[in-house]
């Protein structure tokens, strides 16, 4: 079965990975910004590499969101989520990958988030709550913070990187403390 390259749109601020940099239909393998993406084919490379540019140049790409994308010859599919105030990154993602050279054909899989007030509100204290935890204010610091936090019906999902377990850990335990929550999936991954 052919690989797919599949990358998180998140940079990692201070991380050294060496991680597997293609996937296949078993799941995603996040990288961080400082991984060689290298495919068999270096156009799909070159894309995969634009692509990732141009996606972290998208003027509402938040913490509160979280995109990523593969490359499969020329051909590129956008997946993830954009919270609904800002749902014309969806269609601002779509045609920034059109105007690469090389794309032939670009896949919009992304999910915009129904507008909440509740999400919204559940979205500020779980930022607040993460920052004012221990260490983990440091994954805040950079400019595309390492972690993202996505609110769907008051339920939250942690996407993105962390030092250590303690940190992974330490965050779960910082946002399921939040009033109105109804359920906490930690989905970051360790790298050191």
């Amino acid at each position: 079965m052919r690989k797919i390259l599949l990358v998180t749109l998140i940079l990692a601020f201070g991380f050294s990975v060496q991680a597997q940099q293609l996937i296949s239909s078993n799941g995603p393998v996040v990288a961080d910004y400082k991984l060689q993406l290298s495919p068999s084919d270096p156009i799909e490379a070159k894309i995969a590499k634009e692509v990732r540019h141009e996606l972290l140049m998208l003027p509402w790409y938040s913490l509160f969101d979280d995109l990523e994308f593969g490359v499969q010859g020329r051909t590129v599919t956008l997946s993830g989520f954009v919270t609904g105030e800002h749902a014309v990154t969806k269609s601002d993602a779509e045609n920034a990958v059109k105007r690469i050279e090389g794309v032939e054909k670009v896949i919009n899989n992304i999910q915009v988030l129904p507008p909440s007030p509740l999400d919204t509100q559940v979205r500020a204290q779980a930022f607040h709550a993460l920052t004012r935890t221990g260490s983990l204010s440091r994954y805040f610091w950079a400019a595309a913070p390492s972690i993202h936090i996505i609110v769907k019906n008051q339920r939250i999902t942690l996407a993105g990187f962390v030092n250590t377990e303690g940190d992974k850990n330490l965050a779960t335990l910082a946002v399921n403390g939040i009033p109105g929550v109804f359920g906490v999936t930690n989905q970051l991954r360790v790298v050191r």
